[in-house]
């Protein structure tokens, strides 16, 4: 019975989030828009760097409480980069093997941080051959495929128990208007946006949420349609977010609203927001943030007052050869200056 294992390694995951301190929620106002509060809940300041800290937290908790990992299990992840970089972190905590299948497109700063983290990365050429190559893996090595896309909306505790949700009601409890209008997030699992969605609605909030999809994703499209055959033929060019199907853990029924996001508006709006903070942020924040912009304006148009609430999912100090270098994103992205009249409303 290898029960003695598994209950060291749930405490041993324990004792790692009791040294951890809960991540910050900056406060961001517009001398332009007064009457309209923003708070950015600063995801880059776990340990790994991201908000998929959490996730992967969660996910290793409910493979070990599942019976899913014992002591000599090999892990497998699908990701484009940052879930595995966290759980790289975890497979080490517990002394296990670690192998990240990510698209060959990834931030080189994501994969020397899964390889520092003693993980290994197995390239694919697209992002949508991630699925199939990750489960060939475990099936070959007899190893835990840890599926993110799957489970993200079920590893996390919706109800509370410290997930992200709870800690964003907590954290504004003293402030103007400790009941935001409206909470934006963007897609990568769908796992965020299920537990804030679900948490609003079992404690009664009157909060909507947003989810924001960059240019090639189909979150949107299946918001609208409720078409689960959905696919596209080509991965997101904001890593990260945005996924080429439909994934299990995206869960349409607890969303508001969705906006669809240019890409270039994401980048434009990444550096303005880098520049409002004093710190580089990555590219997800940049399509949080114009989703949130957005609904400034139409909170103004409307009359109205209160806060929203988004992510900062990570840093961009990963991103400092791609969306942070001028050069690739012209060759990758294209021309975001379309984008810099829209921003300089707000000030």
């Amino acid at each position: 019975m290898h029960r003695t294992w598994v209950n060291w390694a749930i405490k041993t995951i324990e004792a790692d989030y009791t040294r951890s301190a809960d991540t910050h929620l900056i406060r961001l106002d517009l001398k332009s828009h007064p009457d309209i509060l923003l708070y950015l809940k600063d995801e880059s300041t776990h340990p790994t760097g991201s908000l998929k800290h959490r996730l992967a937290r969660s996910l290793f908790l409910y493979a070990l409480c599942n019976g899913h990992i014992t002591e000599n299990t090999t892990i497998i992840e699908s990701s484009s980069g940052s879930t595995a970089v966290s759980e790289a972190y975890f497979a080490k905590l517990l002394g296990l093997d670690f192998i990240a299948v990510v698209p060959k497109s990834t931030a080189q700063e994501k994969i020397k941080q899964i390889e520092f983290y003693g993980g290994r990365c197995h390239l694919v050429e697209q992002t949508d051959q991630i699925y199939s190559e990750s489960q060939r893996l475990a099936d070959e090595l007899n190893g835990h495929y840890m599926d993110q896309f799957t489970y993200a909306e079920r590893a996390t505790d919706w109800r509370g128990n410290n997930n992200i949700a709870e800690s964003i009601f907590k954290q504004m409890q003293d402030e103007p208007y400790p009941i935001p209008s409206w909470i934006v997030m963007s897609p990568g699992t769908g796992g965020t946006s299920a537990t804030l969605g679900r948490y609003l609605r079992f404690q009664k909030y009157d909060t909507g949420l947003l989810v924001v999809d960059p240019e090639y994703s189909v979150f949107y499209d299946y918001f609208k349609t409720r078409n689960t055959a959905l696919t596209l033929d080509r991965g997101s060019r904001i890593e990260g977010i945005g996924r080429p199907r439909v994934e299990p853990s995206f869960i349409a029924g607890v969303v508001d609203e969705m906006q669809k996001v240019p890409d270039a508006a994401s980048i434009a709006t990444m550096h303005w927001l880098s520049s409002k903070l004093g710190k580089r942020v990555g590219p997800s924040s940049g399509t949080n943030m114009f989703g949130v912009l957005n609904k400034v304006l139409e909170m103004q148009q409307q009359g109205q007052s209160g806060a929203i609430v988004t992510l900062l999912c990570d840093s961009g100090e990963r991103y400092l050869n791609t969306y942070h270098n001028q050069d690739w994103v012209a060759d990758n992205i294209g021309d975001y200056s379309q984008y810099n009249a829209f921003l300089k409303q707000f000030q």
